[in-house]
């Protein structure tokens, strides 16, 4: 590919950045916890392959940049470990929000945090990894990790890829990263657009298959989905699960559950994002209700609660199945929405806030009328009414949900059949 002078200066600024990021970001380490993690961590990553891979030893290496893309990728990475069961995976994490809650997953022999992406620490990593397959999951594309995989005729793929036409990949200027797109033997996008973007700089080893989210959530329905204390704090009422909440979110909530009539047969449970001390404690004092915390539901009769705060993480995919309507943060403020596919395979209606640009599953969904967005306290009133009390438009609402999670499966047979010529 050809470079032009921008090309080759954005190159020098891109390496010169992932110096001075290494360095600011140990500075900011001694006052955040997040960012400490991912230092820390990062610091042990060379020693940990190099006493857990040998030379010898066949690999396959799953990038994901966080949680989400972890669960974006799960089911092709179980899906690989049938096909390749003398291999050892590597799994690696950018954010210590992904590495931290899945450091111990079983569908790696080694989890580690992925080194900065200078061309050293891609030449070290490559050298111990020695992957036979390469799969990264939406984006978090690293020039020189990905152009050393090149260079080295490794094979690697790109899956659930989502592009917008604003990226530096599309930019006349954006030779650099565009060379580290041209990597991947293939790509596969979540839709047509970024598949068009990709044509459009030359790169046309791709396929449309959708998201494997769909996938991974439809499998969710085939799990064991029970827990003994949702059932009984649920007992026979209506029950609304607000997943995934930050502040922003917390208000529209909180004003809407205290000004409901002490006798109404609602029951609502909130999963914050951020379940520190300090905010569940103020998100549990602004609430005029009876409330119950996870972590004190053995030292509480919980069916006399009418909400509970699950101060804890892992429970919510099964908690949705619960709930006769969902609640999805993220949206209220700018945080990013999260998962909206989780609730919506359970068939049930579902609102959020009103900033769902970036957001493709959420547009459809709205579109389809089983999602609902708002912008205040007085629409999230008027919603939560409407569902509340007209069990049709609940039920009609959320089986359109549940229909689109069905006919938008099928990434991962793609995938893999791509994977198995």
């Amino acid at each position: 590919m050809y470079f032009s002078i921008k090309d080759l200066k954005l190159q020098l600024i891109y390496n010169f950045g992932i110096y001075v990021t290494q360095l600011v970001l140990k500075g900011i380490s001694i006052f955040n916890h997040k960012i400490k993690l991912g230092i820390a961590g990062r610091a042990h990553t060379f020693k940990i392959l190099e006493n857990k891979i040998s030379q010898t030893d066949k690999t396959l290496w799953f990038h994901c940049a966080s949680l989400g893309e972890y669960e974006q990728g799960l089911p092709v990475f179980r899906e690989l470990r049938k096909d390749y069961p003398k291999h050892k995976v590597v799994l690696s994490f950018f954010s210590p929000s992904g590495y931290e809650i899945r450091k111990n997953t079983n569908i790696a022999n080694v989890v580690i945090y992925l080194p900065f992406d200078t061309r050293s620490n891609a030449k070290r990593f490559l050298d111990l990894v020695h992957p036979e397959l390469t799969i990264f999951v939406k984006y978090d594309i690293w020039p020189n990790l990905l152009n050393e995989l090149n260079n080295r005729g490794l094979k690697a793929i790109l899956i659930s890829a989502l592009f917008r036409e604003n990226q530096i990949y599309f930019k006349f200027f954006g030779g650099f990263m565009k060379k580290a797109l041209f990597a991947f033997q293939h790509v596969f996008t979540q839709d047509e657009t970024s598949k068009k973007l990709l044509q459009r700089i030359g790169y046309d080893d791709v396929s449309v298959s959708g998201d494997t989210r769909f996938d991974r959530v439809y499998n969710q329905l085939e799990q064991h989905n029970s827990l003994d204390f949702i059932a009984h704090f649920k007992e026979d009422n209506l029950c609304v699960v607000a997943g995934s909440t930050w502040p922003e979110d917390d208000v529209f909530l909180i004003d809407y559950i205290n000004s409901l009539e002490n006798s109404a047969k609602v029951k609502f449970i909130i999963a914050p994002h951020n379940i520190k001390n300090a905010q569940i404690l103020k998100l549990k004092q602004a609430l005029n209700k009876k409330t119950v915390l996870y972590s004190e539901k053995n030292n509480h009769t919980i069916a006399t609660n009418q909400v509970l705060i699950l101060d804890t993480i892992g429970l919510l995919s099964k908690v949705y199945s619960y709930a006769n309507i969902a609640y999805v943060g993220g949206a209220a403020g700018k945080t990013g929405l999260h998962n909206t596919l989780e609730p919506a395979v359970f068939g049930i209606p579902i609102i959020i806030g009103e900033h769902y640009n970036h957001f493709p599953e959420a547009k459809e969904m709205l579109k389809n009328q089983g999602m609902f967005s708002v912008k205040n306290s007085k629409e999230l009133h008027q919603i939560l009414d409407n569902l509340i009390n007209n069990s049709t438009l609940r039920k009609t609402s959320g089986e359109k949900n549940l229909s689109y999670i069905k006919n938008n499966r099928g990434a991962v047979i793609q995938i893999m059949s791509f994977l198995r010529r």
